[in-house]
């Protein structure tokens, strides 16, 4: 910095303003001291300024799976408000395990990010409640979040309930949810909206058949197919509820290998609305859920609390999914109210 400031003709803390306070600076001296920059290759020691800050320029968002498109969707909106506010942002795939997000969590308050988005595997990590203690500020992100964090999430009741309503208004009577582990807040959720919708329609919630899945992927959902293949059609269920788009998309693959034919002899429901959904074979009737602006609001929400206002209060912003109706649920010509 002092031979960026000799060869610029500056103070030193003139060529720290152009660095952290541009703004303060008048175009024609700021001019001179970048050019100086770039002549002499200087790159900031970002190490030595987080260590007089306590403070880093990133933040990061932990994952539940970033094998799932839902989650790079949401990503993807983390990145882009990331970017306007200059920071950079660490995406950290917890691979739905506990532990991995335990480790995650510790890295991520020792290096001292500004705040910490988090799609939970477990919701009771303590390290949850630790780092805002600690001065990290922490978002919950695709799940409703306790006093103590401000979340983003989409009502998956709702979202679930969706789901169960449009096949009931299809006439199926025998409805199947396949999703899992049930652990996983979301999944309940969306079985927990579509028992509501069995109830509503004077059904016994009793009745809705859940085939729990150790994960939300597509292997997961070529097993339930096969399950449900091998149950005689007197009673095979003939509309299905996927807890996500990729089960759908693995239970659509195993249907159609069984000799099953969608929708005639299975109605498929997934949730998310991946890209994937409308370009499967069949394309696939989804649950929609806004994901980049579930992460772009996360980041919102963590910038309010990293600017430490003592006035702030923690916010819980619940968006209203949407059911996205194509192929997989309606017969040619039918409308989704015959």
């Amino acid at each position: 910095m002092k031979d960026v400031a000799a060869r610029a003709g500056v103070s030193l803390g003139t060529v720290s303003n152009v660095l952290n306070r541009p703004e303060r600076v008048s175009p024609a001296t700021r001019g001179r001291v970048e050019a100086a920059i770039g002549a002499l290759g200087f790159v900031r020691n970002e190490s030595a300024r987080q260590l007089r800050s306590g403070r880093s320029r990133t933040i990061a968002f932990v994952v539940l799976d970033a094998g799932n498109p839902f989650f790079t969707d949401v990503a993807a909106g983390v990145q882009g408000s990331a970017d306007a506010a200059g920071l950079a942002t660490y995406l950290c795939d917890c691979g739905a395990d506990p532990g991995r997000q335990a480790r995650y969590l510790e890295l991520l308050a020792e290096q001292r990010v500004q705040g910490v988005l988090v799609t939970p595997v477990d919701a009771s990590d303590p390290r949850l409640e630790q780092l805002p203690r600690w001065g990290t500020p922490v978002v919950v992100v695709d799940r409703a979040a306790g006093p103590t964090h401000c979340s983003v999430t989409v009502d998956d009741v709702a979202g679930g309930a969706l789901a169960a309503d449009h096949l009931l208004e299809l006439g199926h009577e025998r409805i199947a949810v396949v999703g899992g582990p049930t652990a996983l807040g979301q999944v309940a959720d969306r079985i927990a909206g579509a028992r509501s919708a069995l109830e509503r329609s004077g059904r016994d919630p009793a009745d809705l058949v859940v085939i729990e899945t150790t994960g939300l992927t597509v292997a997961e959902g070529r097993r339930a197919g096969e399950r449900l293949a091998g149950l005689p059609a007197g009673r095979r269920p003939t509309g299905v509820f996927c807890a996500n788009d990729l089960l759908a998309l693995g239970l659509l693959q195993r249907s159609v290998h069984w000799g099953l034919r969608v929708p005639d002899d299975l109605a498929i429901v997934g949730y998310d609305d991946i890209e994937f959904a409308e370009a499967a074979a069949v394309p696939l009737t989804s649950v929609a859920q806004p994901s980049a602006l579930l992460g772009r609001t996360a980041v919102d929400l963590l910038l309010d609390e990293v600017a430490a206002d003592p006035e702030h209060e923690h916010r819980h912003v619940v968006f209203t999914p949407e059911l996205v109706v194509r192929s997989s649920t309606l017969l040619p010509g039918r409308s989704a109210s015959a």
